[in-house]
């Protein structure tokens, strides 16, 4: 992968260039793709919105080049504003949510992003695409709503001043328009979140503040 142009880099995967049309996704601490692959299939066949998967090899997916920015680049830039982009992820939420779950026996349980937060949402020209389903699963649809503000929410707590207005601006809005996660979804939320390998050990403590701030209902 030397030779090959990096376009980002998150915490576990670097995306590089193949061609005009397709990037290749690595995950620097291995794994096998092929779950999130499947995942990726099953919602896009439903008509949800994820870059199309070409190629699976371990740690490697070879995926749709998508055009456009992540909704947090434009929300930095000013290219959308907080109320917006909070519509929108609900409305993903929503879509996502509709769809059954592939394996669950329980009837409520649906498709799970478990992290669809704004850096996961790709602006594109076609319109908005879903990325990173490295933590697809299934379960109550709440769970992934307590999760989405959960991060909002460690970033609103976290020691960068700037990201941590627009965080706090954002869960507002994201929780005054999504129905509230029952608090015991919260907890599964924060519970996995501990166990997050890519979290520092200053991200975990932080994380009972951060879940201060989620509102929920009971349950």
């Amino acid at each position: 992968m030397a030779d090959l142009a990096l376009l980002a880099s998150g915490r576990d995967a670097d995306v590089f260039a193949l061609d005009e049309s397709r990037v290749l996704r690595h995950y620097r601490q291995g794994g096998d793709t092929a779950p999130e692959a499947e995942v990726m299939a099953y919602v896009a066949a439903a008509g949800y919105p994820v870059p199309a998967v070409y190629a699976v090899d371990g740690p490697d997916l070879v995926l749709e080049r998508l055009d456009g920015e992540t909704l947090l680049d434009a929300l930095l830039a000013g290219h959308m504003d907080v109320g917006a982009a909070a519509e929108l992820l609900v409305d993903l939420h929503d879509r996502l949510h509709r769809l059954p779950a592939r394996f669950s026996a329980e009837p409520t349980d649906r498709v799970l992003h478990l992290d669809l937060h704004p850096q996961n949402v790709m602006l594109t020209s076609h319109g908005p695409v879903v990325i990173d389903w490295r933590n697809a699963a299934e379960g109550p649809a709440d769970l992934d709503v307590a999760m989405t503000a959960l991060i909002f929410a460690e970033v609103a707590v976290s020691l960068d001043a700037q990201l941590a207005d627009f965080a706090r601006e954002g869960l507002d809005a994201f929780q005054q328009r999504a129905t509230p996660p029952r608090a015991s979804q919260l907890r599964s939320a924060l519970g996995l979140r501990r166990v997050n390998p890519t979290l520092s050990v200053d991200e975990k403590t932080a994380l009972d503040r951060a879940a201060a701030l989620v509102h929920t209902r009971a349950g």
